[in-house]
């Protein structure tokens, strides 16, 4: 018996769902929906109402009812099951999903959406708490001289009126509007503003006017999907450009600038040389892949001494748990071997510091991958390395999870993959590691699950965090020396995560920061310095300037632990970095300012976001600028039983002896096998 969501209809303010029964007996007398929410494990139970054949019914509900106060809770996901009441056949079956709706705008400040689970399970998701001061369109398009703007026209099936599109000129404080007529699919306005209207030279944002029940609004529009698919840039018949973008916030901005001239055209000949070149490089590459794969094919003899490879973010770093763990070992087994898997861009680096290495994809690191004894690395080789049976390969991962990994992304959209394939890549290479690291049994539990892991765990602590455990107060002291940060004043540590749906091309990720510096320089300069530490696959650099000794970028920097322990206070949105800061038990505010759209059109989350953190969220640029001052006052979170109880869960195993039990791990191995 099989129950498939197939319909959604709307009958006045209520929301009628159309289901397909398969091989389900009749009579259909009895035959309910129960709808249980999977946070709360709320249940509601609405009997149908329409039986359209024996194959189709209908239920009839007010999406209004699958919203409830809830402290702290402002999404709700209801899974469903048809009930059967019949009186030789009882049970629960569960819907399926082959419908995937659009989102419904409800009121100003919710709406719902119908979509599918990894499993094909239908879900109903309830959306609150959304900004009143947001619009969401559904595209956004540069075509026939006009920017064309398609979103509702209504709300609960009530009509939007007197709606208007705005341009607000950033640089000249000056806006324009224009009507909205034109009605295309029930429920959907297109508005458009003729190219030749836009101001030149300017930089606008765009917004909605209109009047909701009465009420006369003005709304930020926003797009919540990325804009790959829509035609963002044009160039008008008197040659000047127009550009669509989003901004950090979703927002969508509209410049206008003269188009480049034909001497301009001519002058960026060499970057046409330059995209050959690159051309070139990216078929040497691919040769040289192939010439990497033959050479794994080789047999290989292992190294008559103990040799360890070290390998940290894919050879882009020398730095995390592998450092940690080296660090110690070649104090303590000076008599091994040790080497370390770089890109060419950490040679000065090891130089610099007397760290043997080799470099990554060259003829010399395939014999030194297939001839040692032990790979210790935080993150994956290439699925097309070949890992002989007496390797041990020791995973010391990067994180605690936060955001859903591997078999638990239900939807990849990182460019370059798809979900199929990145489970599979996924599954394939955590089978060849002989050990997991893991710091605390939450983390055990996920990686079991994500990573489809059955070899051993060694649930010690993350290594990289025993500097944060055995660090000093002149350490601090010395460290922000180094660094150049003022002694006297406060430091406040911004690292927010990337975005799956902001990247620009294969392998770069954008990012715009999400607060004004001038708010921070004015509230705060005199008494704070600001930090930031932006994710390593972010592409483009920020610029600070006209910031100095007020904001320091250490994005670059190869040890965030250090920017811990300078840091009085951390900032942060949906990146696991506050699993490791909360080691010291200082302050930790959240700033998702995208949260509602990110949940849903990214990854997720295992914890509930909005209940199981160690600290506040902020979520408007207003209230993150204000509490930054309070938390700054509470150094020390000893006190605050919420924070102590996540410090309980998730710190507490860790006793800054983690890279001494992974080095005497891989001693008693080579023991073992001696």
């Amino acid at each position: 018996m099989r129950a498939i969501l197939s319909g959604l209809h709307h009958k006045k303010n209520l929301q009628e769902l159309e289901l397909e029964l398969i091989d389900v007996p009749e009579p259909f007398d009895d035959l309910a929906v129960t709808f249980l929410e999977k946070q709360t494990k709320a249940s509601i139970t609405i009997p149908v109402s329409k039986v359209l054949s024996a194959q189709v019914v209908r239920l009839r509900l007010n999406a209004s009812d699958l919203q409830f106060p809830a402290e702290g809770q402002s999404e709700f996901s209801w899974e469903l099951y048809l009930n059967l009441q019949q009186q030789n056949t009882r049970g629960l079956i569960q819907v399926e999903s082959e419908y995937l709706s659009d989102r419904h705008q409800l009121t100003l400040t919710s709406y719902y959406q119908l979509n599918s689970d990894a499993n094909g399970m239908a879900l109903f998701n309830m959306h609150t708490e959304q900004a009143e001061d947001e619009f969401t369109i559904n595209a956004i398009n540069l075509q026939d001289d006009q920017l064309q703007v398609i979103g509702p026209s209504r709300i609960n099936n009530h009509a939007i009126t007197n709606q208007r599109l705005v341009l607000k000129n950033v640089q000249a404080d000056s806006s324009a509007e224009w009507p909205i007529t034109q009605m295309t699919l029930h429920g959907l306005f297109t508005g458009v503003i003729p190219l030749s209207d836009l101001a030149a030279d300017s930089t606008q944002q765009l917004f909605i006017r209109s009047t909701i029940d009465g009420q006369d609004l003005e709304q930020r529009v926003v797009l919540a999907k990325s804009l790959a698919g829509q035609v963002t840039q044009a160039v008008t018949p008197g040659h000047r450009l127009v550009i669509i973008d989003k901004r950090f916030d979703n927002g969508i901005r509209v410049q206008e600038t003269a188009a480049p001239s034909i001497p301009q055209r001519l002058a960026n000949v060499p970057g046409k040389v330059g995209g050959a070149t690159k051309f070139l490089s990216m078929l040497m590459d691919k040769a040289n892949l192939f010439y990497m794969r033959r050479l794994f094919k080789r047999g290989h003899r292992p190294y008559d001494q103990p040799t360890l490879i070290f390998e940290s973010f894919g050879g882009r770093q020398v730095s995390d748990s592998p450092y940690a763990i080296y660090q110690l070992f070649t104090q303590l087994y000076p008599g091994f071997t040790f080497i370390w898997s770089i890109d060419r861009s950490q040679k000065k680096f090891c130089k610099e510091n007397g760290i043997p290495f080799v470099i990554r994809r060259t003829s010399k690191w395939v014999r030194t991958l297939e001839k040692s004894s032990f790979w210790i690395s935080n993150a994956r080789f290439p699925s097309w390395v070949k890992k002989p049976n007496y390797v041990t390969y020791i995973q010391t991962w990067h994180g605690t999870p936060l955001k859903k990994l591997g078999l638990d992304i239900e939807n990849v959209s990182m460019p370059g993959t798809t979900t199929t394939k990145y489970h599979a890549n996924f599954v394939r290479e955590a089978n060849r590691w002989d050990a997991l690291v893991s710091p605390n049994d939450y983390s055990t539990r996920i990686f079991r699950s994500a990573f489809g892991f059955n070899n051993q765990i060694l649930k010690v602590g993350y290594p990289r965090n025993d500097e944060l455990i055995n660090s000093t107060r002149e350490d601090v002291t010395a460290l922000k020396q180094e660094l150049g940060i003022p002694l006297d004043k406060k430091v406040v540590l911004y690292a927010p995560t990337y975005r799956d749906n902001q990247f620009a091309e294969k392998g770069k990720y954008t990012f715009e920061l999400p607060f004004s510096l001038d708010e921070f320089r004015d509230r705060y300069g005199k008494d704070a310095v600001l930090v930031l530490r932006m994710h390593y696959l972010i592409s483009n650099a920020l610029d600070i300037s006209g910031y100095e000794g007020v904001v320091f970028d250490f994005s670059n920097h190869p040890n965030i632990s250090d920017l811990y322990l300078i840091s009085d206070m951390l900032i942060t949105d949906y990146s696991s970095v506050f699993f490791d800061f909360a080691y010291l038990k200082r302050p930790i505010l959240f700033y998702p300012y995208d949260y509602h759209m990110y949940k849903d059109e990214l990854r997720g989350f295992y914890l509930d976001y909005e209940k199981d953190l160690p600290g506040e969220i902020a979520h408007n640029e207003s209230q993150l600028l204000t509490m930054i001052g309070d938390k700054l006052k509470t150094p020390d979170m000893s006190d605050d039983q919420k924070f102590m109880d996540f410090y309980q869960r998730f710190c507490s195993i860790d006793d800054g002896l983690s890279s001494l039990k992974i080095v005497n791990y891989v001693v008693q191995q080579i023991e073992k096998h001696g």
